[in-house]
Order: C-alpha cells, then structure tokens, then sequence
C-alpha cells in the first residue's frame, strides 16, 4: 500500500513528526545501495522533468509552475520512499525508542 503521509503508516503510529521523520532517514540510511541508487536517480528524473516544465513556460505560467513542483515533487517521492522503506520501519523505530531511553538514562 502506498502512503502520502507518515502520519498514515502503521509502524509510525504515535510519534511525533520528528520522531517520524528520524525513523523515515534511518530506514532510507538502510537501505541497500542499488536502491538507494534507484531511488535517487528515479527523483532526479522527475526533479529535472518538472523544471524542464518550469524553463519552458512564458510569463505568469512560470510562476505557476514553479509553486507546482515542491509539491507535486514530494506527491510522487514521498510514496515511493515510504514504499522502499516500510520494511525497516519497526526495526528503526525499536532503534530509536533504545537510542532515547539510554540518552535518558545517560542524563
């Protein structure tokens, strides 16, 4: 299944955004090479299209545009990374429940 938002993933329930956010890296830090190849040549390809869109309009369109492609950028990344990740989410997150509780016990 794929997801627009962390805030939908099972294995992310109940953290907070920054919590969220620091299981999503640590997972992507994960994963194997090729994919991490993959995925960041698949964003560079749809990054390049949308301000191939951009650089190709004339006057007020540009504008548009360009307020389009932060968000449509993160519309189709954000699935495909949460996709690839999903199954080091739980593991990243017991990680980062021990990584607290011993900086708890550390202070």
């Amino acid at each position: 299944m794929l997801y627009f938002s962390s805030q939908k993933i099972p294995e992310l329930q109940g953290l907070n955004f920054a919590q969220r956010m620091q299981v999503v890296r640590a997972a992507a830090d994960k994963l194997p090479t090729p994919t991490k190849v993959g995925l960041n040549t698949l964003k560079l390809i749809i990054i390049f299209g949308l301000f191939i869109l951009v650089a190709r309009a004339d006057g007020w369109a540009i504008l548009g545009y360009a307020l389009l492609v932060a968000p449509v950028y993160m519309l189709i990344t954000r699935p495909i990374t949460f996709a690839l990740c999903q199954s080091q989410f739980s593991a990243m997150r017991q990680q980062l429940f021990e990584q607290n509780a011993r900086q708890t016990q550390d202070d």
